[in-house]
């Protein structure tokens, strides 16, 4: 075999992109990314339903499709073979799961679905289960509390039973025509596999172990007992589900004839089995003992992995502690905030109804501010609180504006906000006894955008590596189609010998720490006070102080 590379997928919230790495060395030799076709930057939503968010499965293999040739095409233009790629990775959004019929295809591709934005992909940012959720977590705490210990202390609404439910309390005729459920994570590599009934479908442990409850400690998924408790529909579905899941060690198959057709690639490529993309960036970021990786894109995702032994015990605040999640035979931490991105983004494009140029110019502007300059403080709720709170009925807030309050100040203040929401995730972590050596970001955001990353490095208070490339996503997937292919065993070393490097560094700068200090204190009060059932404080003199530390600034 003549030198030996690998194709990733990073199938994000917007688009898929495909990555081709030397498997001897990660370095990334060509890439190509395509953007889903349907809807609002391809997710569809419902103005009746402003929690719903939704997606087209067709969407996802039309793009992967095309973003796979063109990579396949650049890969031989560079004067490389198609046969010279060993293995294939999938790195997909969590929880996103799809309603499907035995064979496998989505209800969304049946003509009878096809306006039924129920039968669709349910997109990991859609809350439309919040109800569901605090059901399910209200019943665990009675009847199951070891199944909240393992995913943080409360169940999400972004999460696969919640959703599942959701749809059968309102979309009855959806729920009853899916024969299963299939996480996109899941559903891609089957695809590309020609995988065409569930239970030749290997189910991946990462999103297995951290959205739909599953631990070897209960035999794989919450217990028939537990469900009834919940649905008597959602019993009887966990029998047509799965009873173990796997790690990306395992080949969830081959490549099949026709897409190795679409993709310019010989047929029976292994193809790993899938992961969710935060904890794929983690993978080509380099995850390992005491690194903290941040995935900054619509929403942040922080990854940690420990070895079995010295992993700490589960803890409340966090999206689960799951065993092979990020690194086999490790212990994979998620955390996390839902509105990062978007929320910059909906400052600038349905608030200012500007377009994604005009983010450049509010970043210009707010970089000549220095700290506490606004005289503005906000929470970064507008999508709920994923982590520590857990709570998708918590909302957005501003404090501190006035009339003369500028569009820019506003956005560098929601960046700030983010940050602080940032540092109450590592602070819970550290309060765990948990060492965070280095903190590794990535993700489009940071290579655009140098005020946002020396902002996290002010607030957070370490410093703040940025990979060189912005890709890690895709790249970590690659990385998993090397693993499979290669049988390797014990991949931390792989992971480390192949991920992306983080070159450029931003600083703590202690003048700006000491007015974030200030700020800080003040955000933990807003947190808690609209965070925490029961906790009085008196929010008088936070508009004042806002004001105090906004004068002492000029």
């Amino acid at each position: 075999m003549k030198q030996p590379f690998a194709l990733g997928f990073d199938f994000g919230t917007a688009s898929v992109r495909a990555c081709i790495i030397d498997a001897d060395t990660g370095e990334a030799v060509a890439s190509a990314v395509c953007p889903y076709g349907s809807g609002e930057n391809g997710t569809l939503y419902d103005a009746r339903q402003p929690l719903l968010a939704r997606q087209s499965p067709l969407d996802y293999l039309a793009s992967m499709e095309k973003a796979g040739a063109e990579a396949v095409a650049i890969f031989r233009q560079a004067g490389y073979q198609p046969k010279q790629i060993i293995g294939i990775g999938v790195a997909a959004t969590a929880s996103t799961p799809i309603p499907v019929t035995e064979n496998l295809q989505p209800l969304a591709a049946l003509p009878r679905f096809a306006d039924n934005l129920n039968a669709y992909a349910w997109l990991w940012k859609d809350h439309t289960a919040i109800e569901e959720a605090l059901q399910i977590t209200q019943i665990a705490a009675q009847h199951r509390p070891a199944y909240l210990m393992k995913c943080g202390g409360s169940y999400s609404s972004e999460w696969f039973w919640s959703k599942i439910w959701h749809c059968l309390r309102t979309s009855p005729e959806v729920f009853h025509a899916a024969y299963t459920w299939v996480e996109q994570s899941d559903f891609i590599p089957a695809v590309l596999a020609g995988i065409t009934h569930h239970k030749q479908l290997k189910r991946n442990v990462c999103a297995a172990g951290h959205k739909a409850m599953y631990a070897p400690e209960w035999n794989g998924l919450p217990d028939k007992a537990f469900l009834t408790m919940l649905s008597p529909e959602l019993a009887a579905l966990r029998e047509r589900l799965y009873e173990k899941a796997y790690d990306y060690r395992q080949t969830a198959g081959i490549l099949c004839t026709p897409w190795a057709t679409k993709l310019g690639l010989p047929a029976g490529i292994p193809i790993a089995v899938g992961a969710i993309d935060a904890h794929v960036g983690a993978i080509g970021a380099g995850v390992g003992k005491g690194k903290l990786v941040k995935i900054i894109g619509t929403s942040t995702c922080d990854i940690m992995a420990f070895p079995q032994a010295e992993a700490p015990n589960d803890f409340a605040g966090v999206a689960g502690l799951v065993r092979d999640s990020v690194i086999p035979g490790y212990i994979g931490l998620e955390a996390g905030q839902a509105a990062v991105g978007d929320l910059l983004d909906w400052w600038v494009r349905q608030t200012l109804n500007k377009d994604v140029t005009y983010h450049t110019v509010l970043t210009q502007k707010a970089a000549a501010l220095k700290p506490g300059q606004s005289g503005l403080l906000a929470l970064d709720w507008n999508n709920g609180n994923r982590n520590i709170l857990a709570d998708q009925q918590l909302t957005g807030l501003l404090v501190g504006q006035t009339l003369a309050t500028t569009d820019y100040e506003i956005y560098r203040a929601l960046i700030e906000a983010t940050a602080f929401g940032a540092r109450k995730i590592t602070e819970l972590i550290t309060r765990q006894g948990i060492q965070i050596n280095q903190i590794v970001a990535t993700g489009g955001i940071g290579h655009k955008n140098e005020l946002f990353m020396q902002i996290y490095a002010d607030i957070l208070g370490y410093p703040v590596y940025l990979v060189d490339n912005p890709h890690t996503v895709a790249i970590g997937a690659a990385i998993m189609g090397v693993i499979a292919a290669q049988e390797v065993l014990h991949p931390a070393a792989t992971i480390e010998k192949l991920a992306v490097r983080a070159g450029k560094v931003y600083k703590p700068q202690p003048e700006a720490q000491a007015i974030y200090e200030q700020l800080y204190q003040l955000y933990s009060q807003l947190h808690e006070s609209f965070g925490r059932k029961g906790h009085v404080a008196s929010l008088y003199e936070i508009m004042k102080a806002l004001l105090r530390i906004k004068e002492s600034t000029t």
